[in-house]
């Protein structure tokens, strides 16, 4: 079985549904409100493991309540937390308010998550057992440079699939095998806006790139290649929060067992739109089974 490994944020998002996301200064009224596990790095991990892989998260939570339900959460699912390691103080916590169309406005205190700042040993050898090493946004860029530093050396795959558009060291970019950024994100890192220019500059950063297009589906290009277009199925959007980490959980899954690109970005896209057609970031998250159904082209 595939063993992807997570290195990233752990967090409990608090989660409004509204008809529209606050402006500046001003209050909405939300429809209803709950508490779920997540961060980019957990929901990574759900995603990695409902797609059919073995997978170990190296995260931190804190020592207060949202802690202890973060790692039970996680612990339901079958992910290996024995290097979730619990730190003093709070859990991190986001603010997430998706509006009638499905999409989030996400405020983050990262809590715990700031203790991330380099790959202890634990985690350098938990990485070196993995397949793929499966990298995110949400705690210090320090640590994921790190982790990633050590998968290279240990000759692990890398892929980076950051959940906010803002600059990646250098150094992180460079020990990166595959990149997975949506088209804020690829803009930011390149300044060039359409997408077909912005993936081939990326690729003078990593040796390939993928950009998510939301509906449109995903591009894809690799140095000494033409980039190429995986379209998405159709789907009606009631929550896209998270539907970036299912498609890079689902990817890393198909790639490490040896699925041609194409193909793997097709099972990818699929987990994605399954993902963003129902309520809620977790729990949304598609099974291996509801993936092959939904990609049958593709199933396993």
């Amino acid at each position: 079985m595939t063993h992807i490994v997570v290195f990233g944020s752990v967090q409990m998002e608090l989660v409004t549904h509204a008809e529209r996301a606050p402006d500046p200064g001003q209050a909405v009224s939300g429809r209803e409100f709950h508490a779920v596990p997540g961060g980019s790095g957990g929901r990574q991990a759900v995603a990695a493991v409902r797609a059919g892989a073995a997978v170990s998260v190296a995260g931190a939570v804190g020592t207060d309540a949202y802690g202890e339900r973060l790692r039970a959460g996680l612990v339901r699912e079958g992910v290996d937390v024995d290097l979730l390691r619990t730190v003093p103080g709070p859990s991190g916590t986001a603010q997430v308010t998706v509006d009638a169309a499905g999409y989030p406005t996400v405020v983050a205190v990262p809590g715990a998550n700031a203790a991330l700042t380099v790959a202890t040993p634990g985690d350098v050898a938990l990485i070196g057992t993995g397949d793929a090493l499966l990298l995110s946004s949400g705690t210090p860029l320090s640590g994921v440079t790190s982790a990633a530093l050590a998968a290279r050396e240990r000759g692990v795959r890398t892929v980076l699939a950051p959940s906010q558009a803002d600059p990646l060291p250098d150094e992180l970019l460079a020990a990166t095998g595959l990149l997975v950024v949506d088209e804020d994100g690829a803009a930011a890192l390149t300044g060039r806006h359409e997408p077909y220019r912005s993936v081939r500059a990326l690729l003078e950063l990593v040796p390939e790139a993928v950009v998510t297009l939301g509906a449109a589906g995903c591009l894809w290009a690799a140095r000494g290649g033409e980039p190429m277009v995986v379209p998405a199925p159709e789907a009606a959007a009631v929550d896209t929060t998270g539907a970036g980490d299912a498609f890079a959980g689902a990817l890393a899954v198909a790639l490490c067992e040896g699925r041609p690109t194409a193909r793997a970005l097709e099972w990818a896209s699929a987990a994605a739109a399954l993902s963003v057609a129902r309520p809620g970031a977790a729990a949304s998250l598609p099974y291996r089974s509801e993936i092959d159904a939904a990609c049958p082209a593709v199933a396993s």
